[in-house]
């Protein structure tokens, strides 16, 4: 059965401490599902009854080409004018709950699952009105346009309405692909990564794409530049262009993540100033 965690906020007892497996390096981050607390999230301008908690935003020197965000609406809140920033293009992707997303015009009830992009200028607003609080993820990135190609069209999709792709050789290891990789009007994916049990990444992984990595479902042990960490539901791993990673799925239900990364484009050869 497939699974979303969905962080509640909350905060520890003073009997508890939580403190080891959060980790910042110059190569990446680990940021556990226990740190993600009532105290730690924010408001947003132009959002009524919602807060987020901030997993990345663009740092100079580390990951800079995305910011992630997972958006809790209370019964009856939401926006009407959520992107203020019309260069941004946007992947939506809910873990609990059932908003109701407007894009290009027509509504969608989303659920647990739902995939949905936004292309840069698009307008759209969502909101949450059942009685329970919606969940999703709010991933945006700034749109890198290319002469003679129309930025991707918007595009409103499932989880279970989009196969799993095996890499060669294995059947242990999988990608859901909401896009395709090979349309160069993207400039990013997000995907869900899946390994059964025992499934591996039989290699240490190095390369240009920055990841943010948000765990869906299961456990492992996941290699991050040079160090072995166990993760789990809810924690979320953010690396920066060239850190080395690799993947061994433990336990016995499958381990399955959200997965960022940018594609497509030419390097930068100026660096912002």
């Amino acid at each position: 059965m497939r699974r979303y965690h969905t962080p509640k906020g909350g905060l520890p007892g003073q009997s508890e401490r939580l403190y080891a497996p959060a980790t910042f390096t110059p190569s990446y981050a680990v940021i556990p599902a226990a740190t993600m607390t009532d105290i730690v999230t924010s408001n947003l301008p132009g959002w009524n009854d919602a807060r987020a908690w901030v997993l990345a935003r663009p740092m100079t020197g580390f990951a800079e080409t995305f910011a992630q965000l997972i958006v809790e609406i209370a019964p009856g809140g939401g926006s009407s004018e959520p992107e203020p920033d019309p260069s941004a293009e946007a992947v939506l992707f809910v873990t609990d709950g059932t908003p109701a997303l407007t894009l290009a015009g027509t509504e969608h009830a989303l659920t647990p699952g739902s995939f949905a992009y936004i292309p840069p200028g698009e307008n759209w607003s969502i909101a949450n009105t059942s009685a329970q609080t919606a969940t999703f993820h709010w991933i945006r990135k700034a749109y890198e346009p290319v002469p003679g190609l129309a930025p991707p069209p918007p595009l409103v999709t499932h989880d279970d309405a989009v196969p799993d792709e095996p890499m060669p050789g294995t059947d242990k290891w999988a990608t859901t692909r909401f896009t395709d990789a090979a349309d160069l009007r993207h400039d990013m994916q997000v995907n869900i990564v899946t390994f059964q049990p025992g499934g591996v990444i039989p290699f240490a992984e190095t390369h240009v794409m920055e990841h943010g990595l948000y765990i869906l479902q299961g456990t492992a042990r996941y290699l991050l530049n040079t160090d072995w960490v166990e993760v789990g539901p809810g924690d979320f791993l953010w690396l920066r262009a060239f850190c080395p990673q690799a993947c061994e799925a433990t336990g016995s239900e499958p381990f399955r993540y959200l997965l960022y990364k940018d594609i497509n484009r030419h390097p930068k050869l100026k660096l912002a100033r």
